[in-house]
């Protein structure tokens, strides 16, 4: 193929890989403690019972009231999704056209023993998995976590969120092909802020006083962390927490050949042209993560803000938040 023959970023092929499907179906996934189907809008009712909006101020910086209003956009968008509606069509759309999927979690488990399952009230439903914002032209996509009440600190999203970034993580038409996955979290949160690093996200960016922390009655600054395609580990995620990959779950083999493929790369340095062309995730459209010029603005040559506070994200983690048994009560991560 000669120099004139190369596609066109404008192309119709250059523009088909930076969009998303008209209509998803959206795949269940297991785990080891949980499985996970398209959420319902007869889950809402099921998240009230839950009282999985208990102490969101303390989790996503959110009053109970927004999250509660939220939460409901993001399961209607995804019903739409599954039901081939454009966004517009969903009653609550986006006007940049971002996708949402929300999963249903649930479980079979008996944690006191009386014979019955936990969550038996509410159909075995314990609360939803995000993923929201996803954007087909950045391939760029964030994740949340919702648990009811009394889930919390059961180990539950350990199981979870590392088997939902395979899939978003998959290349076509296992998974979605996103580039990058995120999360936001309010500084004080630090149980989440530990657990999502032991998922592989690093310090991205800060929103300075951008929460309002109603317990210490001060703003308080929303933490952005993030990782990358060719960063992810989909064993490692799992391992952290003592968890096994399940080989038939959407995305997991695609996943792995990935991983594979980028520690190829860093052994090596160099990749052919033909194999450069197949590989979805290519470092040739992105810059190393660690020296992006963008991580470092507002920071001193030591390390320091420029409102003089130290820019190291996690300042605290509570001793509790890396213990096998447990993972931050109230933390965004288990909601």
């Amino acid at each position: 193929m000669s120099d004139n023959d190369e596609k066109s970023p404008d192309s119709p092929d250059s523009q088909a890989s930076r969009t998303l499907p008209d209509r998803l179906n959206i795949p269940e996934i297991r785990g080891e403690m949980v499985h996970l189907r398209p959420a319902t809008l007869d889950d809402l009712t099921r998240l009230d019972t839950l009282q999985a909006y208990y102490n969101a101020s303390g989790i996503t910086g959110k009053e109970e009231k927004a999250e509660r209003a939220i939460v409901h956009t993001w399961v209607r968008r995804s019903v739409a999704w599954s039901n081939g509606g454009t966004p517009n069509e969903s009653g609550v759309g986006d006007p940049e056209f971002r996708r949402t999927i929300a999963w249903a979690v649930l479980t079979d488990a008996d944690h006191d023993s009386d014979g019955q399952v936990d969550a038996m009230a509410t159909d075995n439903v314990i609360g939803m998995v995000f993923l929201i914002d996803i954007d087909g032209w950045a391939r760029s996509a964030r994740i949340q976590m919702l648990l009811g009440k009394d889930y919390r600190g059961r180990g539950y999203s350990r199981d979870t969120m590392p088997r939902v970034m395979t899939y978003a993580f998959a290349a076509e038409p296992a998974g979605l092909a996103m580039h990058r996955i995120w999360v936001a979290v309010p500084e004080t949160n630090t149980r989440s802020l530990s657990v999502y690093q032991s998922l592989g996200f690093v310090p991205s960016g800060t929103s300075r006083d951008s929460l309002w922390n109603a317990s210490a009655g001060k703003y308080q600054d929303l933490v952005v962390m993030d990782t990358l395609a060719d960063e992810y580990d989909p064993i490692a995620s799992l391992d952290a927490f003592g968890m096994h990959v399940i080989a038939d779950n959407p995305g997991v083999q695609e996943v792995m050949a990935a991983h594979e493929h980028s520690m190829e790369i860093a052994q090596h340095g160099t990749k052919d042209s033909e194999d450069s062309a197949q590989w979805p995730y290519s470092s040739n459209h992105a810059k190393k993560s660690k020296k992006a010029w963008w991580r470092n603005l507002g920071r001193s040559a030591d390390g320091r803000r420029g409102d003089g506070r130290d820019s190291s994200v996690v300042k605290s983690v509570d001793a509790d938040a890396d213990r096998p048994g447990r993972m931050g009560e109230g933390g965004s991560v288990e909601r």
